[in-house]
């Protein structure tokens, strides 16, 4: 890897890494003074490297470095060091000087600790979503609001909102107890999904095309920090697994979903080559792994369903299995977008006429999806109706990929 690309690689991932730790052994009520000696270590690597070239070992330096700026600050502020030395868990014997821990085990079980702070229920989903993006991923404030498509501000306000209702709430950050865990785990696998729902399906539904590389690097995030609670025995849940599965298999059809120009791409018009079988063989291994205990969640549905999207033939089986998940996840939690969805396998299985029924019924104004789905049902069936329904699509359609769609069935309907 060039310079060029391992300077930004490395200040993301030790970024996140170092914040976490300090979070941690500071607390939420001192969240700004982990940032700050974090923000000022990397400024001084920026500031050095650019001189002398890229350390034998960037991370150790990294390392050193923030544990003597943490350490200067305590020594320069001694009330703050007494206050955090009365009840803080890092202490030497020898020195009784509070140790900065960036081992591996701190670091994973500081990014654990994080994770359910982030996750709490005195914030918002989104802005849960943000502060995720910002303290366990490394993201800038620059890069969150594109990944949104808003400014920079209006992330800002998100974040600084999000952290005072957390230090308000007196919201510890601590390792989760089993209750917690069991309480709270579904918040946390829903931000999880949430932040890779904000990659994966950013094409369809933002003005514009998102930047691939940014879309990509928000769903490895989310695969990883579902990856952090596998990895930790008290929540390696069957839902966890699941909603890795999940993940892996619709990450594997990544790269068939859009064309050059951005373009979305149907499913049954995908080119299969591009599907990465490395990613479906995983998602295969960790479905396996979620197959414990009696409790069926939404992720094991949407990861079966995913699942079947993976597999080549264009049999009844796949479509009938695809159906019966849908069905099962109505009943477990039901959403018009996946009542909308299992329209289609309807039409693969019963036919367009019946598919076309079922649809009717949800009344999805105001959303696209729902009329370039009425326009594919009723193409061959009557084509008049198709093409009101697409057009319907096109005038509530807001990205130019979704235009140059909807407008592609258009003309074979009039061609």
């Amino acid at each position: 890897m060039e310079e060029r690309e391992l300077i930004p690689k490395v200040f993301r991932t030790e970024y996140r890494k170092i914040v976490a730790v300090l979070c941690y052994l500071f607390g939420i009520e001192h969240i700004e003074i982990a940032e700050d000696i974090v923000s000022d270590t990397f400024l001084a690597a920026t500031e050095l490297w650019s001189i002398k070239g890229l350390p034998e070992n960037p991370t150790a330096w990294l390392y050193t470095v923030a544990k003597n700026k943490t350490k200067n600050y305590l020594k320069r502020n001694s009330f703050f060091e007494q206050k955090l030395s009365a009840d803080i868990k890092y202490l030497t014997q020898k020195t009784e000087e509070i140790e900065i821990d960036l081992s591996g085990k701190n670091i994973a079980d500081s990014q654990l600790a994080m994770i359910f702070t982030v996750c709490n229920p005195a914030i918002s989903s989104e802005a849960q979503v943000a502060l995720a993006l910002n303290l366990l991923c490394g993201f800038g404030i620059q890069e969150i609001a594109d990944a949104f498509l808003t400014n920079k501000e209006v992330i800002y306000k998100r974040i600084n909102r999000a952290k005072e209702k957390l230090k308000e709430a007196n919201i510890k950050i601590e390792q989760p107890t089993v209750s917690e865990i069991n309480n709270r785990l579904d918040s946390v696998l829903t931000t999880i999904y949430l932040l890779f729902s904000e990659g994966y399906y950013s094409t369809g539904r933002r003005p514009e095309s998102q930047n691939t590389i940014l879309r990509k690097d928000l769903c490895e995030e989310a695969k990883r920090l579902c990856y952090l609670l596998i990895e930790n025995a008290s929540t390696n849940k069957p839902s966890v697994n699941a909603l890795f599965a999940l993940m892996s298999f619709h990450s594997s059809r990544f790269d068939a979903r859009t064309n050059d120009d951005g373009e979305t791409i149907l499913y049954e018009e995908q080119d299969e080559t591009l599907w990465n079988q490395e990613l479906i063989e995983l998602g295969t291994h960790f479905l396996n792994l979620a197959s414990t205990g009696n409790i069926v969640s939404k992720y094991h549905l949407e990861a079966g369903i995913a699942y079947w999207h993976t597999q080549k033939q264009d049999s009844s089986e796949k479509w009938e299995n695809i159906l019966q998940l849908y069905n099962a996840l109505l009943i477990l939690e039901y959403s018009p977008i996946a009542a909308l969805n299992r329209t289609f396998a309807l039409a693969k299985t019963n036919g367009k006429k019946e598919a076309i029924i079922e649809a009717e019924k949800l009344h999805l104004a105001d959303y696209h999806f729902y009329y370039s789905l009425l326009g594919n049902l009723y193409t061959g069936i009557d084509n008049k109706k198709a093409l009101e329904h697409f057009q319907t699509a096109l005038n509530l359609a807001h990205s130019s990929a979704d235009k140059a769609t909807i407008s592609k069935n258009i003309d074979r309907l009039l061609n």
